[in-house]
């Protein structure tokens, strides 16, 4: 029986799925998640590139900028060629540990990303409420420790997802049902009971994202609180600028994830194209749209941008 099992877990094979019922236009569907890859790939590593070269933009806020960015990109890179891999070469199928290596890869990058996002927050409010002692407060050796505890956090938090997923045995073949391994999702593919893993998986999203957002919430509230007692109006319009393409970061990053979260949990397999359209949202789009956003929003680094690319 041992021998049967160790084969079944050895040779475990995993599919990845597209959209259903769509495989006839798999070479159209591929044309926006090309571009989409081409846009991340493009736009965030131009934000690395203009930060790290220009003294100007070496600031807390462009340094925290740089870091979402960089955890944008490494998310573009980890996901999208499998897609385009299922879409372009119908190919779909994927082994357990490579299985595991990109669950690993995205749960961590997200975990890092939502750290990042709060830092941001914390920034944000720090330079409203207090702008006299901003300086002093965040300085670049607190933002490599708070940015050295973000990964470990991640890595803490994430590594035993694998080896609850690696101790357990797997059918020969099991059909996913989205383009990329996630957690949740290979997690039904075990044949043996997962309460464990739900407790976990559950405790994790707690700890980490919805510990995370709920700070975030607790800083725009106070950062909002600040904004209205600040008498000139153009410096409380300044004020809400700052804020805006980290607002807007936050909404495409949260909300998709935990709209995500809570329909695998309680959809009991509901509303499967709902489910894979907000896995797409969830991992392609924040690291699409927040270069763009960044770039245009900040005229600082929107005019770098310009001067790097027209001299």
């Amino acid at each position: 029986m041992s021998t049967v099992n160790d084969t079944k877990f050895s040779f475990a094979v995993f599919f990845l799925t597209g959209i259903p019922g769509q495989k006839d236009v798999h070479v159209w569907i591929s044309i926006p998640f090309c571009l989409m890859y081409l846009i991340s790939i493009v736009g965030n590593s131009v934000i690395v590139f203009i930060i790290k070269t220009d003294p100007s933009l070496h600031e807390p806020m462009y340094i925290f900028l740089s870091i979402l960015a960089v955890t944008n990109l490494s998310l573009s890179i980890s996901t999208i060629p499998i897609i385009l891999g299922i879409y372009l070469f119908n190919s779909r199928e994927i082994s357990l540990d490579t299985c595991l290596a990109q669950l690993f890869s995205i749960h961590f990058l997200q975990c890092t990303e939502s750290s990042v996002l709060l830092l941001m927050a914390f920034d944000r409010f720090i330079v409203i409420h207090d702008p006299l002692r901003y300086a002093s407060v965040v300085t670049l050796p607190r933002i490599a420790k708070m940015g050295l505890v973000c990964v470990l956090r991640a890595v803490a938090v994430v590594v035993p997802l694998l080896f609850l997923l690696k101790r357990f045995q797997y059918g020969r073949a099991n059909v996913l049902s989205h383009s990329c391994c996630l957690h949740q999702d290979v997690m039904k593919m075990v044949c043996s009971d997962i309460t464990v893993n739900n407790i976990y998986g559950l405790f994790v999203k707690i700890l980490t994202m919805g510990l995370d957002s709920l700070l975030i919430f607790l800083s725009y509230v106070m950062i909002l609180k600040t904004v209205m007692s600040i008498t000139s109006h153009t410096e409380s319009i300044k004020a809400q600028n700052t804020c805006v393409s980290h607002l807007f970061a936050v909404i495409v990053f949260y909300t998709p994830e935990i709209s995500l979260s809570v329909l695998h949990r309680f959809g009991k397999g509901s509303f499967p194209l709902i489910q894979i359209l907000l896995g797409y949202i969830t991992l392609l789009v924040s690291p699409v749209l927040n270069p763009i956003v960044y770039s245009m929003k900040s005229k600082h680094l929107h005019a770098n941008i310009i001067k790097a690319f027209f001299k």
